[in-house]
């Protein structure tokens, strides 16, 4: 992670599964900091010359071990200069095929979530404004 006056830009990916009653996100549990130990949706940095789009393919994909079908959402800043932390996340909104395979480096637990259920769990990051913001 790039630190020190630094932006970074990032990604996330809201993953639905949309088969129940009721829509559910795909959430997973930092196992590295920061805010390790919270929820967060599936995301990461972008690397040098990789679009954002690459990027959330290949971030869900370490992360959770699926394959990620979406299209961009919104954008939201991160600030916690507590953490010396800045970013622009670039938030995309979809579904994915494949079987969850967390990556146990990044993640130490990981599942679907009723939507109503993630929007009250301890979350990383911008993820509660996004999930608040999320209209199905």
């Amino acid at each position: 992670m790039l630190r020190g006056n630094m932006v970074t830009t990032t990604v996330g990916a809201v993953i639905l599964d949309r088969s129940g009653e009721q829509p559910k996100v795909l959430l997973t549990q930092r196992n590295v900091e920061p805010f390790k130990g919270r929820w967060c949706l599936p995301g990461g940095h972008i690397e040098r010359y990789e679009t954002a789009a690459e990027a959330v393919l290949r971030e869900v994909r370490e992360e959770t071990g699926l394959d990620f079908r979406g299209a961009f959402m919104d954008w939201f800043e991160e600030i916690y200069p507590d953490l010396d932390v800045h970013n622009v996340v670039l938030m995309y909104r979809g579904e994915a095929a494949g079987e969850l395979a967390a990556c146990e480096r990044e993640v130490s637990d990981i599942g679907w979530f009723p939507l109503s259920q993630a929007r009250t769990l301890p979350l990383a990051f911008c993820h509660q404004r996004v999930l608040e913001d999320l209209a199905l």
